[in-house]
């Protein structure tokens, strides 16, 4: 189980799709430019989430990507299994890669963390991680212009 830039920056970009899911596609320029996401990190990501099917490329002038499902049915957890594969211990998962399935201590421990971070990311759907993201990019909007 390991999270890594993946997660994070694919996390901000789909939370930029979700902003403007009534508005059309989004650029990758305008994702990267606004997240700080380096542009080609940022398209491996996006073809990822594309094959795994959270968003769709759309072509031509206008183009760019879009969610592929309403932002309130997309989980922050199921951007980070795109993204980085079942969330599982790294020792302890369903393969028992160490030989030591039901006789080690430390199993529970691990089982716990994982089933806590996946019940953690399933709260968050893109929804509503979106609206906040407009709040706070309205409010340091509004303090630039004030400065």
């Amino acid at each position: 189980m390991r999270l890594t830039a993946k997660s994070e920056y694919g996390l901000l970009a789909l939370i930029d799709l979700a902003a403007a899911w009534e508005n059309g596609p989004v650029s990758t320029r305008d994702i990267a430019g606004s997240r700080d996401i380096p542009p080609a990190f940022l398209e491996q990501l996006l073809a990822t989430l594309r094959r795994e099917g959270l968003v769709t490329a759309v072509r031509g002038a206008r183009g760019g990507f879009i969610l592929a499902r309403d932002p309130r049915e997309i989980s922050a957890l199921d951007i980070v299994e795109a993204l980085e594969g079942p969330l599982a211990p790294t020792v302890c998962d369903a393969q028992s890669v160490c030989g030591r399935e039901g006789a080690c201590a430390a199993e529970p421990v691990w089982t716990r963390v994982s089933a806590a971070l996946r019940s953690v990311l399933s709260e968050f759907d893109l929804a509503s991680l979106a609206e906040r993201q407009t709040l706070f990019d309205a409010a340091l909007t509004m303090t630039t212009h004030e400065e």
